[in-house]
Formats: C-alpha cells, structure tokens, sequence
C-alpha cells in the first residue's frame, strides 16, 4: 500500500508541482493538503497520514512549530521538513522537533523521493550540507568536552575483549591478573550498561565495536 501523505506549504503552486511529483510514484501518494502548520495539524484529525512533509516557513504555525505539536499529538507520523535554506540552526531545530529528514527546496525533484523513502524506512535523511553540519557540531562538543566518555571503562573493554574471544572467567582472571569475582562483577556491569543478556550479544557487541574481528 502506497505511504500516505500529508503536504504542507503556502504556495499553492509548489504543492501542485510537489504532488506531482509524488503522485507519480506507486509507493507515495498525497492524500491531504495545508497551507500552513495550523491546517496541517488539523487535517491529520480528519486523514490518516504516514508522513507529513512541512514546509519550514508557513503563517500561522510555521513548519517546526507544527512539527512539534505532530510528534506530541501524532507520535506514528513521520515528519520531512521542506525549506528554501540551507542553514544549520533550523537544520537542528529540525531534528529537535521531530523531524526525520530535511530537504531543500531547490532540490527537492532530486531528493523528495529519496527522503520520504529513506523517512518510511524508519532511516534519517540528510543533505550534505547537513551532514557537514552534523560533523562539525560533533567535533565542536568533543572539543568543548560536552561529549559522554566513552560508555566501557577499559578494564571493562578488556574483559568484554576476552569474553567475546571465548575466554573463561578463569582464564580471564588469569590474563588480567585480577580475581574470578571481579571478573564477574565486570561481566554484569557490562550487560548491565549495553541492555544485553548473553556471551553471544556481548560478542556480537564487540565485533561492531571494533574490539574482535568477525
């Protein structure tokens, strides 16, 4: 079934082109349309809607304002927000409103379709500007020290290291010259801070961490 779809923007010609360009997709369709944040969230009472794309500058209720008011009221609703700017501060209010992907206008017969795809996919979709944004506000935390240690201690990386390589309490206590009760305890602190249950998710867990080879 074809994801629908909630378009919302104040020009009525660029959401006749938008549609246009959606409705000729098999697996989208646009089923309501706003002309600004206020109609758009009304709409979803009345439509049952997959996604809703909203344009960021829109009277009344802009799109990030509506985006906010869609993920507190209609959570399962995924949100696109479409804008003329490629500007990082609303990049990120995007993202802390709810949103999944933002898309420019300018190239939005390029990346629409990608974006509600990727956004139905339960997948972010960013530009590359905002991908370099992304990056550069990262690099910035970790330099400002904002940025969580790393969430294993590295005795605790060392024990989930021979854990994952099939190590025995023994034998681990043995290479690290520490106590089987230690290990132990490092083992369900472990589990404890990564949600997981077993040896199998712990090895799994450190494959994608880098720590063995798969």
């Amino acid at each position: 079934m074809a994801a629908r779809i909630l378009l919302a923007d104040d020009h009525a010609l660029v959401r006749s082109g938008l549609r246009m360009i959606i409705d000729a997709e098999p697996d989208l369709q646009v089923v309501a349309e706003a002309a600004d944040g206020y109609e758009a969230v009304s709409a979803l009472d009345q439509t049952p809607v997959d996604l809703a794309i909203l344009d960021i500058a829109m009277p009344r209720m802009t799109g990030l304002q509506a985006a906010r008011e869609i993920n507190r009221s209609h959570p399962h609703v995924r949100i696109l927000i479409l804008s003329m700017y490629d500007n990082e501060q609303y990049f990120f209010e995007a993202l802390k409103a709810g949103a999944s992907g933002y898309v420019l206008k300018s190239v939005a017969d390029r990346d629409l379709l990608e974006a509600c795809r990727a956004t139905m996919r339960g997948e972010p979709f960013l530009y590359a500007g905002a991908v370099t944004a992304l990056i550069r506000d990262y690099l910035h935390r970790a330099r400002q020290g904002e940025l969580p240690d790393t969430i294993l201690t590295p005795r605790e990386e060392e024990v989930l290291k021979l854990i994952a390589e099939g190590y025995s309490t023994r034998e681990i206590a043995a290479t690290l010259t520490i106590s089987a009760k230690t290990v132990d305890r490092h083992r369900t602190n472990i589990l404890a801070k990564l949600g997981l249950r077993d040896r199998l998710a712990l090895t799994r867990y450190a494959i994608r961490a880098g720590l063995i080879e798969p």
